[in-house]
């Protein structure tokens, strides 16, 4: 009786029953398949999603907020409300800077809008002098990973140059792609001049300004048509440190010798004076954050940075120390 019931049983256990050296092929097959696939599956501590939002910013030195909406942000979003695809348009102002996000709808090409946007910007002909150009770009989110704080009782640029190292050294290696700064002053660059040197020169502060100003820039500079074709003309005097600065011509005597600002001014490499501090176990602190980009995985970005912080231990300078914070490849682990 129960040779009949087996018998008339149908389906896949009924068929594995008859045929064991096919069902266990077929779960060497599965298995083996499986672990390949394993393999390229995306390591994600949360799920990936697009921000289909484009961003613009623009730089305005020393305008109030007021000046940055009305010399800029006004301007901006007047000019990419009519631009196909785009749903929604904020703006914020901030003391010598702006930044407008611009929402798109569903199903738009967000890299074919940001051309748009930024083509439409180009055209604005009536932003302020003094402001640069706006940067427009695609938001992205970014998945961190881990990040860690160099720290300790010490100048805030022996931290920020340990810091910067690490990075740099991070991110040649091949697990990881990109780490940043984070908790961080920024750099500007004083120029300090007494007044009795000023009245001896006749000069003013805003005379020593614009002399500075227009000795530092980048601008393009057109073009030249020659037989051979075009050249673009470019003027190069971008200067990015103190000393640099130091060799600008600020007056002519009457002999016809110059007075450069490095003989007349303390040009000091420094911070930007804000609110901003860092701190971890309660001493200055400079932020490196890492990321994954693309395929890496979670573990294996952690595990490069942890082995890399060992090897930098032995090498720190007395009184500076590391220390981990928010190591979300033990979230995946744990999962």
């Amino acid at each position: 009786m129960k040779g009949e019931v087996l018998k008339g049983t149908g389906g896949a256990i009924s068929w594995m029953a008859r045929n064991p050296v096919a069902a266990n092929l077929l779960m060497v097959v599965l298995l083996v398949g499986g672990f390949i696939i394993q393999r390229q599956i995306k390591q994600e501590v949360f799920p990936e999603f697009d921000m289909d939002t484009v961003q613009v910013s623009v730089a305005y030195p020393g305008a109030s907020p007021e000046e940055v909406e009305t010399g800029i942000l006004l301007a901006i979003e007047e000019s990419v409300r009519g631009e196909d695809g785009v749903k929604r348009v904020t703006s914020s102002a901030f003391e010598g800077s702006g930044v407008l996000r611009v929402e798109l709808m569903l199903g738009t090409d967000p890299n074919k809008a940001q051309q748009d946007i930024k083509s439409s910007i180009d055209r604005i002909t009536t932003f302020p002098r003094d402001s640069e150009r706006p940067t427009v770009s695609l938001l992205s989110n970014r998945r961190e990973v881990i990040s860690f704080f160099v720290y300790g009782d010490q100048e805030e640029q022996l931290l920020r140059n340990i810091a910067e190292r690490a990075r740099e050294q991070l991110v040649r290696h091949k697990d990881i792609t990109l780490a940043e700064l984070a908790g961080i002053r920024p750099l500007e660059i004083s120029i300090e001049i007494a007044q009795p040197t000023l009245r001896n020169l006749g000069l003013t502060l805003d005379d020593v300004a614009r002399i500075v100003s227009s000795s530092a820039v980048e601008l393009p500079g057109g073009g030249v048509k020659t037989s051979s074709g075009e050249v673009l003309l470019r003027v190069a005097e971008r200067r990015d440190l103190g000393e640099e600065f130091a060799d600008i011509p600020v007056f002519v005597r009457a002999d016809g010798a110059f007075v450069r600002l490095g003989e007349v001014a303390d040009i000091i490499d420094g911070y930007a004076d804000t609110d901003q501090a860092t701190l971890f176990n309660g001493k200055p602190a400079v932020q490196v954050v890492v990321y994954r980009v693309g395929d890496e995985g979670p573990l294996e970005v952690a595990a490069a940075v942890k082995e890399y912080l060992a090897a930098l231990r032995a090498e720190l300078p007395e009184g500076v120390h590391l220390g981990l914070w928010q190591d979300s490849s033990e979230i995946y682990r744990q999962r």
